[in-house]
């Protein structure tokens, strides 16, 4: 795996209105170690050069947790405390939809821009947001990077009373951005090594 000297990491919705205290709301998550893993992401890029991406969900919903004006809207503490530290270029879009791309400012136009063509995608919701920015940036025509094991979600159910966990979401996602060619399915581990 390359990593361009411009690539972009893309950190979605990494809020808190998305932790333990906010369960009730959201159900039991997957991947404990999604934090520590999207934090040692944040610190290797911002450690090359390379530029981030922080996207903010600002939820219309009135019950949201991520709604506006809420303390769940805000940064994770982790995340905050890296924003602004890097040497590379940094970027804040919020949102209202599931993708970064139909965000404030105008993320495809900011890349076109800065002539990046490779994004990693971390955050929250593997499935949802985390899915929406990979899948998007692929029909875009972008080299987009999964890390898999720096997203996490949540059990969900849908039609017919089906229900399925956190992982198998998780698992979902992976088989249909990586088989469906959106994106490649990467390890954190895999990134950092090679973002060196």
């Amino acid at each position: 795996m390359e990593i361009a000297e411009n690539a972009a990491l893309v950190v979605v919705d990494v809020q808190r209105g998305f932790e333990e205290e906010y369960e009730d709301y959201w159900g039991a998550r997957n991947n404990p170690e999604a934090d520590d893993n999207i934090a040692s992401l944040i610190d290797a890029w911002q450690a090359t050069g390379r530029p981030v991406v922080f996207v903010r969900h600002d939820s219309l919903k009135p019950g949201s947790p991520l709604r506006t004006g809420y303390a769940g809207n805000e940064f994770k503490e982790y995340v905050e405390q890296r924003r602004g530290k890097g040497a590379g270029a940094e970027l804040l879009v919020t949102k209202s939809v599931n993708s970064a791309f139909y965000g404030t400012p105008d993320l495809d136009a900011w890349f076109k821009a800065a002539g990046i063509s490779q994004f990693v995608v971390v955050g929250i919701q593997t499935n949802m947001c985390a899915e929406t920015t990979a899948r998007m940036g692929g029909n875009l025509g972008y080299d987009v990077l999964f890390a898999l094991d720096a997203t996490h979600t949540f059990d969900l159910e849908g039609p017919f009373g089906w229900r399925q966990t956190a992982d198998e979401l998780a698992r979902a996602t992976a088989v249909s951005l990586h088989g469906g060619g959106f994106a490649r399915v990467v390890t954190t581990a895999s990134v950092l090594a090679a973002a060196r």
